[in-house]
């Protein structure tokens, strides 16, 4: 069985947040490498080798969209998260055009920052341990197994398509947040272009059906950014 981590280089030049999300993902079975500005994440990227990426947005001497870039023209395929305190379209927009796989904003929970790397892990193929995989989701009162792809309500359950499954574990992973548009596209269909943005639309309606059972849950959509699960206490 291979018992080999997976390994992460964490890049933020907040004093107290890096060493604290280092400590958290070593804490998790991962192998996490620290840097506190894009230059020496640059040097650290060059010299090992890693399965994930988590950039700092707005560092000194190089920023995490920069790094990026450099680093998109050595390796496409490595997966990018960037982590930052704006949380304006435009920036959404330079941080996927710099190559990243997801966005996260600042603050944010350790589950999420946790759910957001498996996922991104997952679907790049590079998890090395099933630990710390989320496949279980609760939304309101339904349950969720993306893996069977089974959505649960009241004893009566619900059989989802493939698309249909992904859609809502990316939701689910955003709940209560935005999930970008171009990045749910890109994720699921590979391409943000006008039919394949038609075809999410009809998958959220038929989302919003199988949800409907539950007050307290809906999707909605944000203007110009993308959607939002939004599941009320």
């Amino acid at each position: 069985m291979d018992t080999v981590k997976t390994k992460i280089l964490l890049v933020e030049d907040d004093p107290s947040l890096g060493p604290l999300l280092q400590e958290y993902l070593d804490a998790k079975g991962f192998e996490t490498k620290l840097a506190d500005d894009g230059k020496k994440g640059g040097d650290l990227f060059f010299k090992g080798s890693f399965d994930l990426l988590l950039l700092d947005v707005m560092m000194p001497i190089k920023d995490g969209l920069t790094l990026a870039k450099e680093i998109r023209v050595v390796d496409k395929n490595i997966p990018i998260i960037f982590l930052t305190a704006k949380s304006m379209k435009e920036d959404t927009i330079d941080g996927f055009n710099a190559g990243a796989d997801d966005y996260i904003t600042k603050p944010f929970s350790m589950e999420e920052l946790l759910a957001r790397v498996t996922a991104v892990l997952r679907r790049t193929n590079k998890v090395r341990s099933s630990e710390g995989e989320d496949i279980d989701f609760k939304v309101g009162t339904y349950q969720f197994n993306s893996e069977k792809q089974i959505l649960q309500h009241n004893g009566v359950e619900q059989k989802l398509t493939t698309k249909e499954s992904q859609l809502l574990r990316l939701l689910c992973i955003h709940k209560n947040d935005v999930l970008d548009r171009t990045f749910a596209l890109k994720s699921i269909w590979h391409d943000d272009n006008y039919f394949n943005g038609r075809s999410m639309d009809v998958y959220i309606a038929k989302l919003r059906k199988y949800l409907k059972d539950d007050t307290k849950v809906e999707i909605i959509n944000i203007h110009g950014k993308g959607f939002k699960l939004l599941v009320n206490q």
